[in-house]
């Protein structure tokens, strides 16, 4: 089961991998970085509760008692990450922005241990604090350093919110559907940033043009519809099954291998070069990756010894 959870994790931090080179693509159409984002988000949205409708309309069923933790998951979880990290990105180097928003492994582990109080093995604590050294790796954070107080705010935020996207979709029970909470949230966060993004503003006709890339044509659709279905659909349906399947503690340090995937995917499509420093990170953050995640083996049997107890108690 570790092994499936694990591959899910991957899944989803490969398909989080094309949200860059996508929205790069995107952006040389002439698209800002926000009508990107509102493009992924209400695109996502429409298409995931359009198809649940069609095959598995109980999925779209929100719980009475549930509608205020779904509206926090479409602010919070979805839209504050997205905004708060392309709005930083215009006060900060990339680089730095992005290594503070994977911070969030950090704080994970700290919520869980100080306010959830369950004690974790030292190799969670571990893995996140070796993920984070390995990405200031791959994304040359010396490369370029300046800090902008407001721009470190706004990074330090996203990565607040990122943290409580992993931690809401580890707190949910079986009466809210994954698939039906990740499509509402989309569509909930595309709304909440209308006033951002203000896609009566964009370029339409830019979708039915091409841009070079590396000496090749890219269809602007086709990268809109790939940042839409694979790394938005399917990323987070995948993340947010690993997550629950791993805990959050261990799923938010597996998922900042998706740096390491982003990296990756444009060496290929986009012809960027990766350096012997990213490559180093990158299995630093790998070997901090693999670390956390034998946290699910110690975990996994205290809980397994948890539910004996409780079986002897009744």
């Amino acid at each position: 089961m570790r092994v499936v959870s694990l591959a899910i994790a991957g899944v989803s931090a490969f398909c989080f991998g094309f949200s860059g080179p996508m929205a790069k693509v995107l952006g040389m159409a002439g698209l800002t970085p926000l009508e990107a984002v509102w493009i992924r988000m209400a695109g996502a949205g429409v298409l995931l509760l359009a198809v649940l409708a069609a095959v598995r309309p109980r999925a779209l069923r929100i719980p009475r008692d549930r509608l205020l933790f779904f509206a926090a998951y479409a602010v919070i979880a979805v839209a504050a990450v997205q905004a708060l990290y392309f709005v930083a990105i215009t006060r900060l180097p990339v680089g730095v922005a992005l290594l503070i928003e994977y911070t969030s492994p950090v704080l994970v582990v700290l919520w869980v241990r100080f306010v959830r109080r369950l004690r974790l093995p030292r190799s969670a604590y571990l893995g996140a604090l070796i993920a984070v050294v390995g990405l200031a790796i791959v994304v040359q954070v010396w490369d370029g350093l300046r800090l902008d107080a407001l721009g470190l705010l706004l990074a330090l935020i996203a990565a607040a919110c990122c943290a409580g996207y992993f931690l809401m979709s580890d707190s949910f029970g079986d009466d809210v559907d994954t698939l039906g909470l990740i499509g509402w949230a989309m569509l909930g966060s595309a709304v909440v940033l209308l006033p951002l993004s203000r896609p009566w503003n964009i370029d339409w006709a830019a979708f039915t043009r091409a841009v070079e890339v590396s000496g090749h044509s890219v269809p602007v659709a086709a990268a809109a519809v790939v940042l839409v279905v694979v790394a938005t659909v399917v990323a987070y349906a995948t993340g947010v099954t690993a997550v629950r399947r791993l805990s959050a503690a261990v799923g938010s340090t597996v998922a900042s291998v998706e740096v390491i995937a982003g990296a990756l995917v444009a060496w290929v499509l986009l012809g960027e070069r990766l350096g012997a420093a990213q490559i180093a990170g990158g299995v630093i953050v790998l070997a901090g990756a693999l670390l956390a995640q034998t946290a699910t083996v110690r975990l996994g049997s205290e809980r397994h010894a948890a539910e004996v107890v409780e079986t002897v108690r009744v």
